[in-house]
């Protein structure tokens, strides 16, 4: 089983996007996939056609082991993968997560119990570095980094770059970055084309030959409780997430 974080410090660069649709085109492509969300707003979860407003168990009871992941874990059956929830309950974890003993670690526990149950397991981390950001990282193989080709993505990357290094020092010597994906691409753009040169010159083989195109059906998909990928399996984005699926099966033999 390996455990991969979708995590980018920068907000809105389509992490929740990109975890749901990697999650739908590893399914459609036979592999046995968890996602678990461990963003308060539980987007995430709702994008997998699991109602947050009903989950009788979530990602906070896991985490405050009271609950295990088989107890937890809902098989959504229209996406083809099996979804750790979260919701509002989440957000109050953070506080009481602090005093307990081994906290950055309950998540990679919990998992362990299950690492015959599933090829891969995609982590939807919050924005911002917390709590519940560094269990996502202490329990993973690797980051995935999902941007834009702007400006300021650059200086985000640095950020969590450096956020990696110090909990693979300190924390899990797993933890690498497993390849940037560029995300929300339009190719008539100059400066992106430009950004996306730059980063393939500064990370090379770390910068994965996938790339996810602007993509309408992709943007409409969650309003319908769906990863595009399911939502509409013909559009652009989609193709490319299967695409990016495939890539991944062929890295993770290599590592």
């Amino acid at each position: 089983m390996k455990i991969f974080c979708v995590a980018n410090q920068k907000g809105g660069v389509g992490k929740t996007t990109t975890t749901v649709n990697l999650a739908a085109g590893l399914a459609k492509i036979g592999q046995r996939v968890l996602m678990v969300d461990l963003d308060p707003q539980g987007n995430a979860t709702m994008g997998s056609g699991v109602d947050k407003r009903k989950l009788e168990l979530s990602v906070y009871d896991v985490l405050l082991e009271s609950a295990s992941i088989k107890e937890a874990a809902v098989n959504s059956e229209k996406v083809g993968y099996h979804v750790l929830g979260a919701n509002r309950d989440l957000a109050g974890a953070e506080v009481e997560l602090v005093a307990l003993e081994h906290r950055d670690q309950r998540l990679r526990t919990a998992l362990k119990e299950v690492s015959e149950d599933y090829d891969f397991v995609l982590i939807d981390c919050p924005p911002s570095l917390s709590m519940l950001t560094l269990n996502g990282l202490c329990s993973a193989h690797g980051v995935i980094v999902p941007m834009q080709c702007e400006y300021f993505a650059l200086e985000g990357l640095t950020d969590l770059v450096n956020t990696i290094k110090q909990v693979h020092a300190n924390l899990n010597k797993d933890l690498q970055i497993i390849g940037l994906l560029r995300v929300m691409f339009d190719p008539r753009i100059t400066l992106q084309q430009q950004v996306s040169d730059q980063l393939k010159a500064h990370f090379s083989d770390k910068v994965f030959n996938a790339v996810i195109p602007r993509n309408v059906r992709l943007a409409e998909a969650p309003s319908y409780g769906l990863p595009g990928v399911v939502f509409d399996p013909s559009a652009k984005g989609s193709l490319a997430f299967v695409e990016f699926a495939a890539e991944m099966v062929e890295r993770i033999k290599k590592m």
